[in-house]
């Protein structure tokens, strides 16, 4: 019982790190706007950890590497502190599978990232669409969006189906190559 609670809380206090690090990342990298509350709260969640770490490693062509190597360093310790809690043995091999492990959770957590702000585009482009997050969305999705609208115009001239293609083509993606990858490396921790 104790060890769940445990784990519970090393699940939520890592994932708002690890996540906001990696949209930090992701939010640099696209070019969305960080003067919006949830630009704002990435940069306050992840300020203390990236600054310093920019010292070591400036960004270059666009991307901001303190933020991504902050992103892999907290979802590595994430991992090796649930297979602490779980009695595995933190040997050569399984450190390395721990590392590479952490860049397939980091790809899914890109996925989910991705979907969720398809997702809240859609429904916000219903009910607010110029409310104060519809910049961020927009620059997080239209380099995954516009190909598809290219490809598959609106139905009727209203009905955009390319914020559902995006989703269903990141879960084929989760379900598929990102699947076999954890379930293979998972396989090195047995």
């Amino acid at each position: 019982m104790l060890t769940d609670a445990l784990r519970f809380l090393l699940n939520t206090v890592f994932a708002l790190i690890v996540y906001s690090a990696l949209l930090r990342f992701i939010m640099q990298w696209l070019r969305a706007p960080f003067r919006n509350p949830l630009g704002q709260a990435v940069a306050a969640i992840t300020d203390w950890a990236v600054k310093p770490l920019r010292k070591v490693l400036p960004g270059f062509r666009g991307f901001d590497w303190a933020s991504l190597v902050f992103a892999w360093l907290a979802q590595l310790l994430w991992l090796g502190a649930l297979a602490a809690l779980g009695d595995a043995a933190l040997s050569g091999p399984l450190a390395g599978a721990l590392a590479v492990l952490a860049v397939v959770e980091l790809l899914k957590a890109a996925l989910w990232i991705l979907i969720v702000a398809v997702f809240l585009q859609a429904l916000l482009s219903w009910v607010a669409p110029d409310g104060p997050l519809g910049g961020v969305l927009n620059a997080l999705t239209f380099r995954f969006l516009a190909p598809i609208r290219r490809v598959v115009p609106p139905l009727g001239g209203t009905l955009d189906l390319s914020p559902l293609i995006v989703i269903v083509l990141a879960q084929l993606v989760l379900m598929l190559p990102l699947a076999w990858l954890e379930q293979t490396v998972g396989q090195l921790f047995r």
